[in-house]
This record gives structure tokens, C-alpha cells and sequence, in this order.
């Protein structure tokens, strides 16, 4: 079951999930986050 919620991010960040989402490496920013978070919380073990 997924969650919505709301993050705040750097406008640097922003700019630069957005050139993926153009470039087609992602569905949409939820994508993306997903799959940020998730190497992040992969590489902590």
C-alpha cells in the first residue's frame, strides 16, 4: 500500500530530478523518490 505525502526539497535537486523524468529514466517523481530512498536506505546496512 503506498502513502501520499509532501516533501521540501532544494531547487538544485528539484531541477535535477526533473532532467531525469524528461530523459525518461523514471514514470514520475514518486518513481524517483522511491527509488533514491531505497538505495540510500540499502546502502545503511
Amino acid at each position: 500500500m503506498k502513502i501520499q505525502t509532501t516533501i521540501t526539497v532544494e531547487k538544485e535537486i528539484l531541477l535535477k530530478m526533473m532532467d531525469k523524468l524528461r530523459d525518461g529514466s523514471f514514470r514520475n517523481k514518486s518513481h524517483l523518490f522511491e527509488y533514491a530512498v531505497r538505495k540510500f536506505l540499502d546502502g545503511e546496512k
